[in-house]
């Protein structure tokens, strides 16, 4: 497929006035890649980060980047090496972005991190799914394993992440403690949440015995999580690299994750939503050309859910 298309980019790093639709070639796949038509993408902290130039010494992008790391769409080209998507399949992904994002009418992603949207759900809510529901999995089970019958304490459990975290926790038989603020009570507990506290009104750092902490937040929030964990305890945080002294006198184990594109917890989770067993929240929704107030409403952290970006949905 050859010919023009819109795409959010930024060409230096800024505030949001950096943010520009631009008219841009589509991408050909490789080999190994399929071409996607945009139907929805999401937005997450994470981009504005990038966009500010934050994360430029982890990731290292080449300007003009185009921003975006959710995207569900339509499989328009594939790949001469790729034989698990074929054109018309219904797609999502949090693909690698070193080339391009999801803030476009089209975009490339390698074969092997992309799946099969689940069927029950909306484009928006597909979208939705990949980054935060992604994060929220490795983070609980691939760094820190937790376990059937643990204590978890949850930051932000009303954020995107927060709320998938939720829902695998309880999944996995574990005993779910959560923050949050007062409106947010009854959506948290509607989720599984066992145990929920008014970060406003209430200290979180009095409980004791966690076996986990799951850090979404960072800061001050992080360094009083340490003393409610165990002996032996795991932290682990989205948010900020966690201070090997600070481990060390609480006697615990703290990483940082970064979460990675990966085909197979994506499949595992379709069939989870496609089962009834995932929910998905849509805080808001905006148009490729209100890409600035959707980082706008991310930045302030009090989004209730995922804000979706609606291309050609």
């Amino acid at each position: 497929m050859t010919g023009s298309m819109k795409a959010v980019q930024i060409s230096e790093f800024g505030g949001r006035e950096v943010l520009s639709l631009n008219d841009i070639n589509i991408p050909a796949p490789a080999a190994n890649e399929v071409l996607i038509k945009v139907r929805t993408a999401a937005v997450n902290p994470v981009d504005w980060k990038i966009r500010e130039g934050y994360l430029q010494p982890l990731l290292n992008h080449p300007l003009p980047l185009t921003l975006g790391w959710d995207v569900a769409g339509e499989v328009v080209a594939v790949g001469e090496d790729v034989s698990c998507l074929a054109r018309g399949d219904e797609v999502y992904s949090r693909p690698d972005i070193a080339k391009n994002g999801s803030y476009a009418e089209y975009m490339t992603a390698a074969a092997d991190e992309v799946a099969l949207k689940p069927k029950s759900f909306s484009w928006q809510q597909a979208a939705g799914v990949p980054l935060a529901a992604l994060t929220a999995w490795q983070a609980l089970f691939e760094y820190v394993d937790l376990k059937e019958g643990e204590k978890v304490l949850i930051h932000g459990g009303s954020g995107a992440v927060g709320q998938f975290a939720i829902q695998f926790a309880k999944q996995k038989g574990a005993n779910v403690y959560t923050t949050t603020s007062s409106r947010n009570i009854e959506l948290v507990r509607g989720l599984g949440a066992d145990n929920v506290i008014d970060y406003r009104n209430e200290d979180f750092s009095e409980l004791t015995d966690m076996d986990v902490v799951f850090d979404t937040i960072g800061g001050e929030t992080q360094n009083q999580s340490y003393k409610t964990l165990k002996k032996g305890g795991r932290l682990v945080s989205i948010a900020t690299s966690p201070e090997e002294e600070m481990a060390a006198k609480y006697g615990v184990n703290a990483q940082f994750c970064f979460v990675q594109p990966n085909r197979a917890q994506l499949e595992q989770l379709a069939e989870q939503a496609d089962a009834g067993k995932l929910k998905v929240s849509i805080d808001s929704e905006f148009t490729l050309g209100q890409v600035a107030e959707a980082h706008e409403r991310s930045e302030t952290g009090r989004a209730q859910g995922k804000i979706i970006i609606n291309v050609s949905a």
